[in-house]
């Protein structure tokens, strides 16, 4: 059997130019208008540089904009369920025709990173699209907060990706692109792949629903969040070494590829489960693990509204399906980890775990329970928040599912 076909049909649609295209690209964008853009805007376009967006050719339009809010579709009908925008201010989007051309800046270095032949400028209402994705317009919500920040002026229209942003320099081989992820999927002789979204380090729980989907699946691909997330996360390169010596020492080998991709978190909950299956299609998996309170934050959603939104959604809208779990936890009456389809134990004999509750253990210096997390895990974490400065720590609040 052969992997799942790209988002779209096609093939993979990268944007990123090479060799002397490049070259030349670069060199006609140093006299162009620049503006900065932001590090969520920096991830998509690496992003659609690498193909993880196919079949997005750039930044979409009002009309586009519109429809995805509203219905979780493009204005030629592809289904796509968060928009994938570009904002600047007010002066800069006047120094810039439509028909003209602008070269976006790395917020980070102040190098090119694309080029974009602006179709369309247009305003949108932030409030309507925090409603439509978030189901909130509360500053506290994290998502809420980058597009309320946004500029005033959205610019749509076709890129050219000049750079990966520093990912490969910073992240090495954990790094991958789509094709890279096929191309060892292939060499394993995977067609049934199942997809690990995290943005923390893996706890028993984690392990658990990976160690569920390969016994479903051929292998599960470990994919970590490289981009920016909210203030008391784990840094990426930290998550990367504890997991790495959880699956070395807890995992058949090549059952488990570990990769991460250059996003940044949305916290859109349901709606970015439905942009996570999506991408991941184009990673070339045909599952996505979706548990408990998938990409939320605080009590804004249900503890299983990314698995209903799956059923709300036109079918065949997307390949790569969910592998949906129930709450899972260990329960001391079973003597292992188990979930609430499994287990006919109370509450009184569960241990709930999450990685916001272990990173309040570890971040105050409290005694992780053994069956919270492995000791090779909790040594690698240890001696991360042993290091932080004091300016560097941050108050991590047990809220909304993981307050249970």
């Amino acid at each position: 059997m052969a992997l799942v076909n790209p988002y779209g049909g096609g093939s993979l649609k990268s944007l990123l130019l090479e060799g002397a295209q490049l070259a030349a690209e670069l060199k006609r964008a140093a006299s162009l208008p620049k503006i900065a853009v932001s590090s969520r805007e920096k991830g998509d376009i690496i992003m659609l540089g690498i193909g993880g967006f196919t079949p997005l050719d750039g930044f979409m339009t009002h009309a586009d904009w519109q429809g995805v809010c509203d219905g979780m579709k493009m204005a030629n009908g592809l289904f796509w369920p968060i928009p994938i925008t570009l904002s600047t201010d007010t002066r800069s989007a006047d120094a810039i025709p439509v028909g003209g051309e602008v070269a976006l800046l790395d917020p980070d270095d102040q190098s090119i990173l694309a080029t974009l032949k602006v179709t369309e400028k247009y305003a949108i209402d932030k409030s309507h699209e925090c409603m439509m994705v978030f189901k909130t317009t509360d500053l506290d919500h994290p998502g809420v907060k980058m597009v309320m920040e946004q500029g005033t002026v959205n610019l749509a229209g076709p890129l050219k990706v000049l750079s990966q942003g520093g990912f490969p320099e910073r992240y090495g081989a954990l790094f991958m692109t789509p094709a890279q992820t096929r191309a060892v999927f292939e060499s394993y002789g995977w067609s049934k792949v199942a997809a690990f979204q995290t943005r923390n380090p893996m706890h028993r729980s984690h392990e658990y629903l990976a160690k569920v989907a390969i016994e479903v699946c051929d292998g599960v691909m470990i994919h970590s969040l490289l981009g920016n997330l909210k203030p008391g996360d784990i840094p990426a390169d930290v998550r990367s070494a504890a997991i790495a010596a959880l699956t070395e020492k807890y995992f058949v080998q090549k059952t488990v590829l570990q990769a991460g991709y250059p996003l940044d978190m949305r916290y859109a909950g349901p709606r970015e489960a439905l942009l996570h299956a999506l991408f991941r299609q184009n990673y070339g998996c045909s599952h996505l693990i979706v548990g408990r309170d998938h990409a939320g934050v605080g009590s804004y959603y249900g503890p299983f509204d990314a698995h209903h939104i799956f059923e709300q959604i036109p079918k065949n809208s997307l390949e790569t399906q969910p592998l949906k779990i129930d709450w899972t936890f260990w329960c001391y009456q079973c003597g292992g980890m188990a979930s609430a389809r499994t287990c006919p134990h109370g509450e009184a004999q569960r241990l709930l775990l999450s990685g916001t509750k272990l990173r309040k253990l570890l971040s105050e210096g409290d005694e992780v329970p053994a069956e919270f997390s492995r000791p090779e895990v909790l040594e690698i974490l240890r001696a991360y928040y042993a290091g932080l400065a004091e300016h560097e720590k941050v108050e991590v609040k047990l809220s909304g599912h993981s307050a249970r």
